[in-house]
């Protein structure tokens, strides 16, 4: 059993569309478990508080999380502080581009799960129902209440519990409920249609062939389940290399490990050339390096007599590992 699900999870991990979905179904799946096990409207002052906080602190717990999950943002993060500003003005100002354009990618895919929760408990209605009636403007009590008894205004924080006027009461918390549901459903629109757009411009401006991108993304996909096959090898073998070395009480044998500064090379952000298409960092670092590995040589086999051209955000997938 475990088997099969850790291949299902493999399978929806290569598939971003799949994935994406996924993770949106397994958000909604919780939000209806967490609103009928927890959510208790109080049906007092505290009625836009409580509501509020069920709508937007989950959703703000499940953006933290997208971006805590991520490899691209310690990618980019990590020893940012003590990296030199070198270079020309230009050059950093292409280094902030590129960094901006990697952080907005993270965003997009941190959001698919805090857009789900918001969405889902939009179209069940019962935190903005809490919400709005705890929502002390009377421009907004009097629009729903409408010709009402006077009451009704005074009475709105207690309609959640069900209490009041049976006929007043259905009335006004059918009319949040499709207020609520037009908002879930507009912010689904919005988040397909900006995805969908986001896409075709990034297909659209991609210097490379659909199945040549289709070649890089199994490429790097085989990529990183190698490297992190062979980083467990590696630091098993040196693990184990130590150990022998400090029980024996005799010298360690030779293990190559490679350098600070190149595993700084093979982790910073991928950017694609149109000059030199390496298709990874590691891919770049593996090319550039001669026999002897004390000069650089760029090989034909991966060259273009095209002009250079950076298009970080069409391949977003190749520091990600996947989808």
């Amino acid at each position: 059993m475990e088997n099969n699900f850790k291949t299902f999870l493999n399978i929806a991990n290569k598939q971003s569309n799949l994935g994406f979905g996924l993770v949106a179904l397994l958000t909604a799946g919780g939000e209806r478990i967490f609103s009928s096990a927890v959510f208790m409207c109080p049906c007092n002052e505290l009625n836009f508080v409580y509501g509020m906080v069920f709508l937007l602190v989950p959703a703000l717990a499940l953006l933290l999380l997208g971006f805590i999950l991520n490899k691209n943002t310690w990618k980019l993060f990590t020893g940012l502080c003590r990296r030199p500003q070198s270079g020309s003005p230009r050059c950093r100002w292409k280094k902030l581009t590129a960094a901006c354009t990697a952080f907005i990618q993270v965003s997009m895919t941190a959001v698919v799960a805090p857009a789900s929760w918001i969405a889902v408990a939009l179209l069940n209605g019962s935190y903005y129902e809490c919400a709005m009636t705890g929502f002390n403007v009377t421009a907004y009590n009097k629009l729903l209440c409408g010709d009402k008894s006077s009451g009704c205004e005074r009475g709105l924080h207690k309609l959640p519990c069900r209490t009041g006027s049976s006929e007043d009461r259905d009335d006004v918390l059918l009319r949040m409920r499709a207020q609520s549901q037009i908002l879930g459903w507009l912010l689904i629109a919005s988040v397909m249609l900006s995805n969908l757009l986001l896409t075709c411009v990034g297909r659209c401006t991609s210097p490379v062939s659909y199945l040549q991108l289709k070649f890089w993304r199994a490429y790097v996909e085989e990529e990183c389940n190698m490297f992190d096959s062979k980083t467990a090898e590696h630091a098993k073998e040196l693990a184990k290399r130590n150990l022998e070395s400090f029980f024996s009480q005799t010298p360690p044998k030779n293990i190559i490990t490679p350098s600070n500064k190149d595993w700084e090379k093979i982790s910073s952000l991928y950017k694609f050339s149109t000059k030199d298409h390496y298709y990874s960092t590691l891919h770049r670092y593996a090319e550039d390096y001669d026999e002897t590995g004390n000069g650089k040589i760029r090989k034909g086999s991966v060259m273009s007599s095209e002009p250079a051209e950076t298009t970080p955000s069409v391949f977003d997938f190749v520091d990600g590992g996947g989808a």
